[in-house]
């Protein structure tokens, strides 16, 4: 439920104006066309050369990391993207200098604990934009996969970090519940996580 008693009667009406503007956009999603599946670690045993068989898991992996589930906050500016087609978000918001958004439109005007499905807002206690220097949209699965391993674009995580980030945060996992009117990311949050694993300990290899 969103809860608005603790706001301003002036922001509590511009509030609900700027989320209106929102849900018209976000409910306008387009139906996704990629494959929705993930294909577990065991099915690249075939694959001989280790490396090729680590670079494999990744490729697997770009499955979700490319979705619009996730790019469209890990946009390429300081502006994010919404729905399965990822236009623009509307109302304009930008990230803001702590990635919450900036002073005047902050994430929490209109993204609360959980989904407001019945106005397809998402929602979650952590929601915003993941930091600049782990912009991903429009990269390739490559570039992402040399993006992800390096501690001053990742973070600050270890390769071990990158399996519990991607295979148990709950800000992560929203990807696979996304509300109405949003196509989940393709498989679950614990079959993306065992290819993460699989990845790291067969050496972390990029595609």
């Amino acid at each position: 439920m969103m809860r608005f008693e603790r706001w301003p009667a002036i922001a509590v009406l511009g509030g609900i104006v700027s989320c209106l503007l929102s849900v018209g956009v976000a409910g306008q999603s387009t139906s996704a066309a990629t494959d929705r599946t993930l294909a577990a670690p065991a099915s690249f045993a075939g694959i001989a050369d280790p490396a090729k068989r680590s670079a494999a898991y990744f490729t697997e992996l770009g499955k979700v990391l490319t979705n619009p589930r996730c790019t469209n906050c890990h946009p390429a500016t300081d502006r994010p993207r919404q729905g399965d087609s990822a236009r623009l978000h509307q109302p304009p918001v930008f990230r803001g200098v702590d990635g919450f958004g900036l002073d005047s439109m902050r994430c929490t005007n209109c993204h609360r604990d959980s989904n407001f499905d019945p106005g397809h807002v998402p929602g979650h206690a952590g929601w915003h934009l993941a930091p600049a220097e782990m912009a991903w949209e429009g990269k390739t699965v490559s570039e992402i996969c040399v993006q992800i391993k390096d501690p001053k674009r990742n973070g600050g995580r270890s390769l071990e970090d990158l399996i519990e980030h991607i295979g148990k945060d709950t800000l992560v996992g929203w990807a696979w519940a996304p509300g109405a009117g949003r196509t989940p990311a393709p498989g679950t949050q614990a079959q993306a996580g065992a290819l993460v694993e699989a990845w790291v300990k067969s050496g972390a290899a990029c595609p």
